[in-house]
């Protein structure tokens, strides 16, 4: 079940963070992405803290991207890593390149 949930909501053109809201690292991840001026739809946020299958998800994350801490931040289909990932990223520019390569900044 969480491996359908999080398949359905990576899609190719969009940047999803799995993020749990008092996270310091999911708001530096936010943030970090609050600087790019996104097309309508093409940057969610979700919110796993209240949800009862936040553990599976955990767990698939794990398996998926060889962590399970949040945020988790995927540019389309493909794990970026957490908060100081995305800092990173943006830091060496590389950040927006990947983000105009899905088509997700207008």
């Amino acid at each position: 079940m969480a491996q359908q949930f999080v398949q359905a909501e990576i899609k190719g053109d969009k940047v999803v963070l799995f993020i749990k809201p008092t996270c310091s690292y999911c708001i530096t991840a936010k943030d970090v992405l609050s600087k790019y001026k996104f097309k309508p739809g093409h940057l969610k946020s979700i919110d796993i803290s209240g949800r009862a299958d936040m553990g599976s998800l955990q767990d698939y994350f794990l398996e998926l991207t060889g962590s399970r801490t949040v945020p988790r931040v995927f540019i389309g289909e493909e794990c970026v890593g957490g908060g100081s990932d995305v800092a990173a990223l943006h830091k060496s520019g590389k950040l927006e390149s990947m983000l105009q390569s899905i088509g997700a900044l207008q």
